[in-house]
């Protein structure tokens, strides 16, 4: 993966935000993970690529981001399920948005959501990881991208 292709996911994310909840997040430099763990939040949807490229990318965000998340796009419910379905669809339009960039062979699965029982991600071994760190409202959630 290259910076210019990494740039497909850092644009994805802040448009989310700055459209979804009109207030804008700020992304730090993407960075190298060493091995195949990365961290994860309270909340993370998961989307498996499959097609010309493969691996996951997928959003990670603790429950207070998600919660003001829903709260600014005006959900009246915000709880354990509604949160799991936030996270998931945060990621699904993130890949969704990368595959209108790299072609219709960039085919990317249903999100797969999962809560804080899980404290670390598991990533393709045979992929290089990246991961996108994201403040929006003084929260820190991560974006993952492993693709090879």
């Amino acid at each position: 993966m290259d910076e210019r292709q990494l740039q497909v996911f850092i644009n994805g994310i802040l448009r989310y935000f700055s459209q979804c909840t009109k207030l804008p997040a700020e992304v730090g430099a993407p960075y190298l993970i060493p091995t195949r763990s990365a961290p994860a939040y309270d909340m993370t949807g998961i989307i498996g690529v499959s097609g010309n490229r493969k691996g996951c990318v997928y959003f990670t965000a603790p429950r207070a981001m998600l919660a003001a998340s829903l709260n600014d796009i005006g959900e009246p419910k915000v709880d354990d399920d509604m949160m799991l379905d936030l996270a998931g669809e945060i990621a699904n339009t993130i890949s969704g948005n990368a595959r209108a960039e790299f072609g219709r062979e960039f085919l990317i699965s249903v999100p797969v959501v999962v809560s804080s029982a899980l404290d670390r991600v598991r990533l393709p071994k045979t992929v290089r990881s990246f991961v996108i760190p994201i403040t929006w409202r003084g929260h820190r959630g991560d974006l993952v991208v492993a693709l090879e």
